[in-house]
């Protein structure tokens, strides 16, 4: 497997668009941190970003990440990209930039940019 991090993070980001929990938690190391903006906060390694996905996308019935752009230097990978979310009536977008660092072939470092407002007003509640 090719371990460039710009590869392991556009694998990891494939098997979350497919919500293959399984398969994403393999591309993060266990001590990664993942950060959202406020509310959501930070956790971490794997137990704590699928903690954290898991519920949120439950009321998803289909995810796309469209990557728009991206650049990468040694072990940093910057993706903007626009997360799309098909819920039982209705697609809800999302505008995100995310920053990831891979070391060893596992992310061991993700955050995300965005205005939570913008997606929390379109999620279902409860």
């Amino acid at each position: 497997m090719n371990s460039e991090p710009i590869v392991i993070v556009k694998a990891f980001m494939k098997a979350m668009e497919s919500l293959d929990y399984d398969r994403a938690m393999r591309f993060v190391a266990a001590g990664c941190e993942y950060t959202n903006p406020p509310p959501i906060g930070t956790v971490y390694g794997p137990e704590g970003i699928r903690a954290v996905l898991e519920p949120f996308f439950a009321p998803t019935l289909e995810n796309e990440f469209r990557i728009l752009r991206e650049s990468y230097s040694g072990r940093t990978v910057f993706l903007e990209r626009l997360d799309r979310h098909r819920l039982k009536d209705r697609w809800v977008e999302l505008p995100v930039t995310g920053v990831f660092e891979v070391n060893e072939g596992q992310i061991v470092f993700w955050r995300d940019y965005f205005d939570a407002a913008t997606i929390l007003s379109q999620w279902p509640q409860g």
